[in-house]
């Protein structure tokens, strides 16, 4: 009985404490899943200790969910400052992304602050798709030269390299350029042509060597040998070059 007596106590707190707790709920609201609360129903938003319904703006839905504003712009609108939506304009030239909150200009046609401008694409060109819209390149065989495509003046023994930056011709094996110009390449005796891209556009055959614009016999010491490459000569094992022979090492 003693135990009785003293719980009754907690009891009758209790009691009266659950209608104080039952009063903290507002309307349209319920407790939380997890934790201690309350979150508003979907369809409404906290106002204050209350729930009031969401008020969609026109030209929007409820989207029914428990988070953000509770509604949404219709296709073609976008939201303002979460209060309102405003139709999306449209340029003559663009067309709407499929968001429905932003529009980009049709290829041929190219976006100056809120207007699509038609592309002016020039004689001897064609229309590219560049970072900011569409825009145009010159055809093969002709450059740029401000808004116009003018040809590329290619020398004789020349070719379009298909460069579309820097110089756009290249002269044919056998030429070398020079001052705009394509000359042959003069082979001496002893040499062939070569396709290095520096250079005299020749080099000699093994055993000789370039000596100005000719190719002369390499004298090779006692003691020594061709290297790999032909045109220079090293000494033999257990030897080292001094003035022009190979020496013993000791």
């Amino acid at each position: 009985m003693f135990w009785l007596v003293f719980l009754g106590p907690v009891f009758g707190l209790l009691l009266l404490a659950m209608p104080a707790f039952a009063q903290t709920m507002p309307e349209n609201a319920s407790a939380k899943s997890y934790g201690e609360g309350w979150d508003c129903d979907i369809g409404y938003r906290p106002d204050g200790d209350n729930c009031a319904a969401v008020a969609a703006p026109e030209n929007a839905y409820e989207t029914n969910r428990s988070y953000g504003t509770g509604w949404a712009c219709v296709h073609g609108y976008r939201q303002v400052n979460e209060t309102a939506c405003v139709a999306v304009i449209v340029p003559e030239g663009g067309f709407l992304d499929p968001s429905g909150e932003r529009w980009h200009c049709l290829r041929g046609f190219h976006r100056v602050d809120d207007s699509c401008q038609k592309v002016v694409v020039p004689e001897n060109a064609y229309l590219v798709e560049a970072s900011f819209g569409s825009a145009w390149d010159c055809e093969r065989g002709f450059e740029k030269t401000g808004q116009s495509c003018t040809a590329v003046v290619v020398p004789t023994n020349g070719y379009l390299n298909g460069s579309r930056y820097g110089q756009l011709w290249s002269c044919e094996r056998g030429f070398f350029e020079q001052d705009a110009v394509c000359k042959p390449v003069v082979v001496p005796e002893f040499g062939y042509l070569d396709d290095a891209a520096y250079g005299e556009g020749w080099k000699c055959h093994r055993g000789y060597e370039a000596s100005g614009a000719a190719c002369k016999e390499i004298d090779i010491p006692e003691n020594a040998h061709l290297d790999r490459s032909g045109n220079r000569w090293e000494c033999n094992w257990n030897f080292q070059k001094s003035k022009g022979l190979c020496v013993l090492n000791h």
